[in-house]
């Protein structure tokens, strides 16, 4: 694997064309009264919209991230893009964190400076980590994979040969949303380089194995109806990413405000922000996604991980079990996830925290606590 330096670098006249676009937005008709009951607030989107045209700073954010240390690596199974924090102790836990959909690197970064750095953020310097936060294999920075098969699995295996090309023997794995079936993935092939996994969500996909004549629990049961009833009235994205993902994409990758609408409906329906999407996310956060997608032209490739998951879905085979320790972090407003009951049927659950707030974006949402929670894990395992 052959690792070099990386800047975020945009071309001014992308800046520009940018620009002419938002200007020339063709608006749809709004429905007088409608606001967010179907999906995006047009009142909204179009004050989003003269923000990002007139005020919002693209070259301050991309100096800013620039200011974390990013790198590409390429080898046999395709490039990938990466930041690496290291910590000032030579001695600490490496640890990679791998975000999901419609996330980016750029939203684990301030957990990633906060694990990298404790002492910067009133923390025991002792709990410090090397921290690699890897763009997913199609996403921003990330080139778009060249055939088909990319999934969790085989991401997982990638940052299985990222970490052994960085000096990493054995690591902790964090992820969420996507990045919870990746890190499932090194739990479950990949054991003997992990020493723990701790997730803030349970893939949508997970199917322990239970056998014949399985019986849930009345708490299971509940929770297949929960998310019975979540998808169908927020599971129309999924549907359409995880089986005709190349049919929406040139759309997102055509139209900014288009782009922005499908995004931002996930930040405000997905988050503990109580239908105000600002008293989570700033505007700048939210158009830092964007723009990272809109730049790099990756969001058809992002949206077709949906599509090979379906393919191969997280669905254990009889005796197949995550059996590396396993933290949960539960934040409220987070999507459905199973109960402990049915999360222990394949994971070895040694610690389940219930988050007094939070949603889905919990980097971002509830940064010191997701940090304190990733810490107390890490000081119940063995890392040497």
């Amino acid at each position: 694997m052959y690792i070099e330096p990386f800047r975020i670098v945009i071309d001014p006249a992308e800046l520009g064309e940018l620009r002419r676009r938002l200007k020339a937005t063709r608006w749809a008709a709004e429905m007088p009264g409608a606001q967010w009951s179907m999906g995006m607030d047009a009142a909204f989107l179009r004050s989003l919209v003269d923000y990002w045209h007139d005020t919002f700073d693209w070259p301050q954010i991309e100096a800013q991230l620039n200011e974390t240390p990013q790198f590409r690596a390429t080898s046999d199974a395709g490039g990938i893009h990466f930041a690496h924090i290291r910590c000032e102790s030579a001695d600490a836990t490496p640890i990679i964190l791998t975000h999901g959909w419609p996330s980016t690197f750029a939203e684990l970064l301030p957990l990633g400076h906060r694990l990298a750095d404790p002492a910067r953020y009133g923390r025991d310097p002792a709990d410090g980590f090397h921290v690699v936060i890897p763009s997913l294999p199609g996403f921003v920075f990330s080139p778009a994979p060249a055939s088909l098969g990319t999934n969790s699995f085989s991401t997982a295996a990638l940052w299985v040969e990222l970490m052994s090309a960085l000096g990493y023997g054995r690591f902790l794995a964090h992820g969420g949303d996507i990045g919870a079936g990746v890190s499932t993935a090194l739990g479950l092939e990949h054991a003997d380089r992990v020493y723990g996994v701790h997730l803030n969500f349970i893939p949508g996909s997970y199917q322990p194995h239970v056998g014949p004549g399985f019986q849930p629990s009345p708490e299971e049961a509940a929770f297949f109806a929960a998310r019975s009833a979540w998808v169908e009235e927020e599971g129309g994205y999924s549907h359409v990413q995880s089986t005709k993902p190349d049919v929406l994409g040139p759309g997102l990758n055509d139209s900014p405000v288009g782009l922005a609408a499908w995004i931002v409906d996930k930040f405000r329906s997905w988050s503990d922000c109580g239908g105000d999407v600002e008293r989570s996310f700033s505007r700048d956060e939210l158009l830092t996604t964007i723009c990272l997608y809109w730049f790099t032209r990756s969001m058809p490739s992002a949206i077709r991980f949906y599509w090979e998951g379906r393919r191969r879905p997280l669905k254990f085979a009889s005796g197949q079990r995550v059996d590396v320790p396993v933290a949960i972090a539960h934040f409220p407003k987070e999507l459905p996830i199973p109960p402990r009951s049915y999360v222990e049927r394949g994971y070895n659950v040694i610690r389940w925290t219930e988050m007094p707030r939070g949603g889905h974006f919990a980097a971002l949402e509830e940064t010191d606590a997701l940090v304190a929670d990733i810490v107390d894990f890490t000081r119940t395992l063995r890392v040497a």
